[in-house]
C-alpha cells in the first residue's frame, strides 16, 4: 500500500518560504497535512523583492487576505507599471504600463490601428491610450469599481510595491494561525534514502533531525536540496544577461509619492528605484565585468534622492534557471530553483507561479514521474518566456556609449527571442500565447519605447475609413482622459484607505 505524503518541510523562510507556507496551509491545510518551516535567524534573507506585478492580487486573494490590511502592514503603495529612463538611449524615457493598450477591435489588437494612425501622421504617442501610463504621469491611482454589462471606460490594473521583509512576517502571522510549525534551527546535513534517493532527514546543527515525506527547498541562491543534496545542475544564462551583483540601500522618502517604479539605466547596469510608504528602496544591479563594486556603490549612493537609512548592502548572483525544479521529493521554490534579475518585478512572481503549478499538481501517494517531468517542462517555459523578455531590453537599444552597452547591444539572442522580434518588425506583434505572462501590449510598450517600430501592421487595421479610424480613436482617447480626471491622487487615496503608522506621508 502506497504511503499517502502528509509531512511537509520546507526549508528557509524569507518571503519564498512564507509565501509557500501561506498557499499550503490555506489550500492544502493543516489538518490533513504536517507543514513545518525551518528556518535560522542566523541567515539573512535578500529582501530586496519590494516591487510586484499584478498576479499578486491573486495571490492575496486566494489566501483571502484584506488588501487595506496587507498594505498598511507592509508599508505598501500602489504600482502601475514601470518607467524605464536611460535605456533607449540617455535622456529618453518611456513607461512599460500594465493594463491594456486602447481597446481591442474587430478580433486584433488596437495597436494595429494606432500603428495605422502614426503612420498617417497622427501625433498622440501610443501611451496616450492606456490608462495606467497616464494616471502614473498624474501621480493618480484609484480601484476600479465593479461595473455590470460592458465598461464605458477601461479599467486600472495594478500592482504592489511593499517592504518583502514585513510581507514574509505578515505570512508568517498567517501561516502560524493556520497551524503551520516553525521550527528555529540551521540545517548542518541531509540525509538521503540508499535506495531511491529520496531526501529523509534533515539534520539541523543542534542535533535535532527532521523528518517528511516532501521537502520544499526555499534556501535561496544556495539550493540546499534541490542542488547540494540532490545534486541538480543549474543552466547559467549570463551571457545573456550578463549582471550579476546589486548593491541596495534605502532611503527616506523625497517627492511626491510615485504610483510607480523607476529603472534607470547606468553605464554597466541599471538602478532601481521603489517609493513604499516609509521609505524608498533603491539599488544598482551591474555586471562586475565592466565595473567595481566600489564604483557600483559609490553610483548608487550619487543617485539617491534621500537621506540614507542604512549602509550598502551588496549581493552576487547568476541569472538562470535550476535544470530541474522538482527532483524526486524535493520541489525548489524562488531562488533555490533560478533567478531572473529584478528589472520586471518577476522574482516574486516565480514563487507565486510555481505555487499555483505545485498546488495543481499537488501529489497524493506518490512522485509521479510523468507529473514531475510536466511541472519541469511548464517552469522551463515560464522561465524562458520572461528571460526572453528581459533580453529584449538590453539588446534594443541605441546605446553603444559605454563598454556594456556595445557587448549587450551585439550579443547573440536566443532564437526564440529573434523569431518574436522578426514578428514584431514585420507586423507590430510577437504572437503571444495566451499562458505566457507578458502579453502583446507588455512586448509593445518595451519594444517601441526601445526605438524598435514596426515596419507594419494587421491587414485589418486598414477596413475602415479614415475618418472612423479617427472616431474610435478619439473615443478611446477620451474614455481615458474622463477616468484620469475622476482619480485622486495616489497619495491621497493611500491615507484615505491604508496607510501605515509608519508612513511619512500622513
Amino acid at each position: 500500500m502506497k504511503k499517502e505524503i502528509r509531512n511537509i518541510v520546507i526549508v528557509g523562510g524569507g518571503t519564498a518560504g512564507w509565501m509557500t507556507a501561506a498557499a499550503l496551509s490555506k489550500v492544502i491545510g493543516c489538518q490533513t497535512h504536517n507543514i513545518t518551516l525551518v528556518e535560522s535567524e542566523q541567515i539573512g534573507t535578500i529582501g530586496v523583492g519590494e516591487a510586484t506585478i499584478p498576479m499578486i492580487s491573486m495571490f492575496n486573494s486566494v489566501l483571502g487576505i484584506d488588501e487595506n490590511e496587507f498594505m498598511r502592514e507592509t508599508n505598501a503603495t500602489f504600482k502601475l507599471g514601470i518607467e524605464f529612463v536611460n535605456w533607449r538611449r540617455v535622456g529618453h524615457s518611456y513607461f512599460h504600463p500594465f493594463g491594456s493598450l486602447g481597446v481591442d477591435m474587430d478580433g486584433i489588437s488596437f495597436s494595429h490601428f494606432w500603428l495605422r494612425w502614426a503612420r498617417q501622421g497622427g501625433a498622440l504617442e501610443s501611451a496616450k491610450f492606456n490608462a495606467e501610463t497616464e494616471a502614473a504621469r498624474s501621480l493618480k491611482f484609484v480601484r476600479t469599481a465593479h461595473e455590470t454589462g460592458p465598461r464605458l471606460m477601461p479599467s486600472i490594473n495594478y500592482a504592489f510595491q511593499f517592504d518583502a521583509s514585513l510581507y514574509a512576517a505578515y505570512l508568517r502571522r498567517f501561516s502560524e494561525a493556520r497551524g503551520v510549525v516553525r521550527v528555529e534551527g540551521k540545517v548542518s546535513r541531509v540525509s538521503l534514502n540508499s535506495e531511491n534517493g529520496y531526501i529523509e532527514t534533515l539534520h539541523l546543527d543542534d542535533e535535532r533531525e527532521i523528518t517528511g515525506d516532501f521537502f520544499i527547498d526555499c534556501s535561496g541562491f544556495k539550493g540546499l536540496l534541490i542542488s547540494e543534496a540532490l545534486q541538480v545542475g543549474f543552466e547559467d544564462w549570463s551571457h545573456w544577461l550578463p549582471v550579476n551583483r546589486a548593491v541596495a540601500a534605502p532611503c527616506e522618502s523625497a517627492g511626491e509619492l510615485l504610483p510607480y517604479t523607476r529603472a534607470t539605466a547606468r553605464d554597466a547596469g541599471w538602478q532601481w528605484r521603489i517609493p513604499l510608504q516609509h521609505r524608498t528602496g533603491n539599488g544598482h544591479v551591474y555586471c562586475n565585468s565592466f565595473i567595481s563594486d566600489d564604483q557600483a556603490a559609490e553610483t548608487l549612493l550619487n543617485n539617491l534622492d534621500g537621506q540614507l537609512l542604512k549602509q550598502p548592502k551588496f549581493i552576487s548572483f547568476t541569472t538562470g534557471v535550476r535544470k530541474k525544479c522538482w527532483e524526486k521529493n524535493c520541489l525548489a521554490v524562488g531562488l533555490a530553483s533560478g533567478f531572473l534579475e529584478p528589472l520586471e518585478s518577476t522574482s516574486i512572481h516565480l514563487v507565486q507561479f510555481t505555487l499555483s503549478k505545485l498546488l495543481a499538481m499537488f501529489p497524493r501517494d506518490e512522485f509521479n514521474p510523468h507529473l514531475l517531468n510536466r511541472f519541469n517542462r511548464e517552469m522551463e517555459f515560464e522561465y524562458n518566456n520572461i528571460k526572453d523578455f528581459l533580453i529584449a531590453h538590453y539588446k534594443i537599444t541605441e546605446r553603444e556609449d559605454t563598454e556594456f552597452w556595445r557587448y549587450v547591444k551585439h550579443m547573440s539572442i536566443p532564437d526564440s527571442l529573434q523569431e518574436k522580434l522578426d514578428l514584431f518588425k514585420h507586423r507590430g506583434e510577437v504572437m503571444a500565447r495566451q499562458y505566457e505572462l507578458f502579453k502583446e501590449t507588455s512586448w509593445f510598450s518595451v519594444l517601441t519605447g526601445q526605438g524598435f517600430m514596426p515596419e507594419g501592421y494587421h491587414p485589418v487595421a486598414d477596413s475602415i475609413s479614415e475618418d472612423e479610424l479617427r472616431l474610435r480613436l478619439t473615443k478611446v482617447r477620451s474614455g481615458i482622459q474622463n477616468r484620469i480626471n475622476t482619480m485622486p491622487k495616489h497619495a491621497d487615496f493611500i491615507r484615505a484607505n491604508c496607510m501605515s503608522p509608519g508612513s511619512q506621508y500622513s
